[in-house]
């Protein structure tokens, strides 16, 4: 198997047109092309008007290792890596007691998946709900401002990303190709077959509550479990050794290899493991606010005379700036053709986030505009101190919003020039339950307010029409990432406690579907090998 990279074809190539190219390029008949499936498809964006898609393709020819050897200094030819999954072990029979994992995001789910594929039953505990009924207790929030603490966008059976645009792609290092593994189990799940090769895949929340529903049926049929409403209330450890979980039930499971696969909004577990002496320090993170665009000018900014393309979709963006004050300014999970939601998991708070369905087709894009803060900037110290920051924050913007969970909103335009919004002009909010305009430079901390003020022209120079005066700003998005690391060794196990294996967001080692995924992945495999080594 051969792999081919950087092979360009206009937008509009016809479908006979790809394996013609990869004859011509390759300097073989037709004939000689014995199979071939496109592994990355991509385009560049930079020059708008000059559009084309740039491929990756494996494939299969008639004397390989003759052509092979005629391309040895093109570094576009090359053999196709092994990026199947292979798994680490088998379960003995008798193997002791079954592992435990707590939390059903991306990371839990990869991580009972993989345990269970290999035969260790594990056992799953999710606070929340089942992902139909934590549906109905959202659009509860999002209707009429009814919260449940335990059911909504951050506790539930398939986590934040569940509501969320569903994007499977991120930048981590990942040499042994558990990405694949992820995306090959989500098709399998029912995602569409082209998220295995476009460049940025998405799903959309519609389409992840069934594919969730799948692979926890996948996890059951194959011996695990999955206890719905089991919030875990402490940790059980003996002598610097995990021996197990107690649950706001009362119920007692003796485990001696614990998956913590918290999201990152889980701040009384964080304060529990805390109390039990669980390793942890203070980590960056980013606040800011929402802000929301007409797609159609993103659009055409990034694509210019092919804005519309049935094949490129609405359009993204990701941008960064550094301001005078030292503080990076960044966009964070940009939504094309989304709406801004209501994200709080805790009462009398406000926090907002971005969410895409697969079509990708409501009239605003969106994105996290967001600020990064330090440790430094934290109230207090130690490692719970970013999460009173957080609490800090949500309290004034549920204050400015009215205090019924409507959110605080100001239009660009007021909020650069200093002055409190009265009333919209021509974008319409999509934030649910709603937006109450007024001034948000009293939202988040004057440093932060300062750099996205001079941000924001920045962006301008870079995408066209992004201070436009009447695109909406919403307050406040403070769910970036965890304000804390449950730091873990080479072993993936926690420093102090042996059996505890810290992963995903809530642990600070990912930030996304796909990258939480991977991460289940790596610690489901690092228990794995731990385990066989003690039968």
């Amino acid at each position: 198997m051969l792999r081919l990279s950087e092979l360009r074809l206009p937008l509009d190539h016809a479908a006979d047109a790809l394996p013609a190219a990869i004859a011509k390029r390759l300097g073989i008949s037709p004939a000689d092309l014995l199979s071939f499936t496109v592994f990355k498809r991509s385009y560049d964006a930079r020059k708008a008007t000059s559009l084309s898609f740039i491929y990756i393709i494996d494939l299969e020819v008639k004397k390989e290792a003759a052509l092979l050897k005629t391309f040895t200094d093109d570094i576009h030819v090359k053999p196709a890596p092994d990026t199947r999954y292979h798994f680490v072990g088998k379960a003995p029979e008798g193997f002791g007691n079954r592992p435990v994992v707590i939390g059903f995001g991306p990371c839990g789910i990869f991580a009972a998946l993989v345990l269970a594929q290999m035969g260790f039953r594990p056992i799953v505990l999710e606070r929340g709900k089942a992902v139909r009924e934590r549906t109905q207790d959202t659009w509860g929030l999002w209707r009429k401002n009814t919260l449940n603490p335990e059911s909504n966008v951050q506790f539930g059976e398939g986590g934040a990303g569940t509501f969320s645009d569903g994007k499977l792609y991120s930048q981590i290092k990942d040499p042994k190709h558990y990405g694949r593994k992820v995306l090959t189990e989500f098709v399998k799940a029912g995602a569409p077959e082209e998220i295995l090769y476009v460049s940025k895949p998405h799903i959309g929340t519609f389409r992840l509550v069934g594919m969730v529903e799948n692979m926890r049926a996948e996890i059951r049929e194959l011996g695990g479990e999955i206890r719905f409403e089991q919030r875990v209330t402490e940790l059980i450890i003996d002598n610097g050794q995990v021996r197990g979980v107690k649950t706001a039930t009362g119920d007692e499971i003796d485990a001696d290899h614990v998956v913590l696969a918290l999201g990152h909004s889980a701040r009384d577990t964080f304060e529990m493991l805390h109390d039990k002496g669980v390793f942890m320090e203070a980590k960056p993170f980013s606040v800011g606010f929402r802000i929301e665009h007409p797609q159609s000018l993103i659009d055409k900014a990034r694509l210019g005379p092919h804005a519309g393309h049935p094949l490129l979709g609405a359009a993204d963006y990701k941008l960064v700036h550094h301001a005078a004050n030292g503080r990076a300014v960044y966009s964070f999970c940009m939504c094309p053709g989304g709406t801004v939601v209501a994200a709080t998991s805790e009462p009398n708070r406000v926090v907002t986030n971005g969410m895409s369905q697969y079509s990708r087709n409501e009239r605003n894009a969106n994105a996290g505009i967001v600020v990064g803060i330090t440790p430094e900037d934290y109230p207090g110290s130690g490692p719970l101190a970013g999460i009173a920051l957080l609490r800090e924050l949500g309290g004034p913007a549920f204050v400015l919003g009215g205090g019924t969970y409507v959110a605080p909103g100001q239009l660009v335009g007021d909020f650069l020039q200093g002055k409190p919004s009265t009333k919209l002009g021509s974008v319409e909010p999509s934030y649910k339950p709603g937006v109450r305009l007024g001034d948000l430079s009293t939202a988040l901390p004057d440093y932060a307010i300062a750099a996205i003020r001079e941000a924001i022209p920045a962006f301008d120079r870079q995408i066209r029409g992004f201070n436009l005066y009447d695109a909406v700003l919403t307050g406040v998005e403070t769910r970036t990432s965890s304000p804390l690391r449950i730091t873990r060794g080479d072993d993936l196990q926690s420093l102090n406690v042996k059996g505890l294996y810290p992963a995903g967001e809530g642990a600070g080692y990912a930030g996304g579907i796909l990258s939480a995924g991977v991460d289940g992945i790596k610690v489901a495999e690092a228990l794995a090998l731990d385990l066989l080594k003690q039968a």
